[in-house]
């Protein structure tokens, strides 16, 4: 009996100073996380979260509040040439499908076929895009400064637009004939929309019609040069 206390006197003697051990280190822990707590959290003097903004090189960072980061951000509200842009091409991008039509019954080679169907297909989208971007963004009433310029009954003045006598000679054409007229008036019309999109890239302000004149630059060069190509 005696052997058997000893036995348990000793094991409680040898268990508390891994317990206090334990403890200690638990301890440690929870001051280590609450520091980094303190420390990482950014907060405003009336508790509310903050935000860093980084300064430009030289300068420090500054320290904002939600609503002063929301009133610093740049403004990219559309102006007059952004609603210019999309108003414009969209009929620019009508023209071309209605030309596009035209080819699978007219033209001889294949790679003309082919090609109005692939300008079908990526226009018709870029259309309702922007008919979507219109709707949530509708040109200011006349007469407040910022209106875009009226070209709804001017669609020839734009860059690349074919005709109505080109239109018709287009219509008439078949065969070889069609395919040299298609190409040369697509390739005019193509580069008009460049030109178009250029504007908008330089005079736009809406990451939005950036991202459409970006895609129309990249699509409809691409396929100038394989007109070229063909032609």
């Amino acid at each position: 009996m005696d052997m058997a206390k000893d036995l348990r006197g000793r094991k409680a003697s040898a268990a508390r100073p891994l317990r206090l051990a334990a403890a200690t280190a638990t301890a440690g822990l929870l001051l280590m996380l609450t520091a980094c707590q303190d420390d990482g959290a950014d907060r405003a003097d009336d508790g509310q979260a903050s935000i860093v903004a980084p300064g430009r090189p030289g300068e420090k960072s500054r320290t904002l509040t939600p609503e002063q980061a929301a009133k610093a951000k740049p403004d990219d509200s559309p102006n007059a040439a952004d609603h210019a842009y999309v108003q414009r091409m969209i009929e620019h991008h009508r023209q071309a499908l209605t030309m596009s039509a035209l080819a699978p019954e007219r033209a001889a080679a294949d790679p003309v076929k082919r090609l109005a169907e692939r300008i079908s297909a990526g226009q018709k989208p870029e259309i309702g895009a922007m008919q979507k971007w219109l709707a949530l963004h509708p040109a200011p009433a006349a007469g407040s400064g910022t209106t875009a310029p009226a070209h709804g009954h001017d669609h020839g003045s734009m860059p690349g637009m074919a005709t109505e006598q080109q239109l018709k000679e287009l219509s008439d054409a078949r065969g070889a004939d069609f395919d040299r007229l298609f190409l040369k008036l697509m390739t005019a019309h193509h580069e008009g929309a460049l030109t178009m999109a250029g504007e908008a890239l330089a005079g736009g302000n809406n990451p939005a019609v950036e991202e459409m004149a970006n895609e129309v630059v990249a699509t409809q060069s691409a396929e100038i040069h394989r007109m070229r190509a063909m032609g």
